[in-house]
């Protein structure tokens, strides 16, 4: 499990750092974008889509700037983790999501980037900033 691939991608998205933490970092939020639905206690998330259900744990949260899961499937697993990070050009003040995540191999890398393309691009759409 050693080999896994790391990728990161960024989103610019028009939204603000604040309301962005609130749809990566709760229940709630992450429901109206990321799986069908999302239950928690304490640091423990599941996530439910369709007729599956995965659950992670809550590694580490900073306000207003990121998430930082992993799913217990990958407990055995020491490297693992997906992260969404909002970051603020220091400039610009342009808003992207950076999403850091790991796949098994290249063609599962290509997968999840898709993936994270259609979640993401649902964010915008219920952000409206589509």
């Amino acid at each position: 499990m050693d080999d896994r691939v790391k990728f990161e991608i960024e989103f610019p998205i028009q939204a603000s750092p604040q309301l962005l933490y609130q749809y990566i970092s709760t229940p709630s939020g992450l429901s109206e974008w990321y799986s069908d639905n999302v239950n928690s206690r304490g640091e423990l998330f599941t996530f439910i889509w369709d007729d599956s259900e995965e659950k992670a744990k809550l590694l580490s949260k900073k306000a207003g700037k990121l998430v930082k899961f992993k799913w217990l499937e990958d407990e055995d697993d020491d490297v693992s983790y997906f992260e969404i990070r909002i970051q603020v050009d220091a400039i610009t003040k342009d808003v992207s999501l950076m999403i850091t995540d790991f796949a098994d191999d290249d063609d599962e890398a290509d997968e999840a980037k898709m993936l994270w393309e259609n979640q993401i691009s649902s964010l915008k759409q219920v952000l409206g900033s589509a």
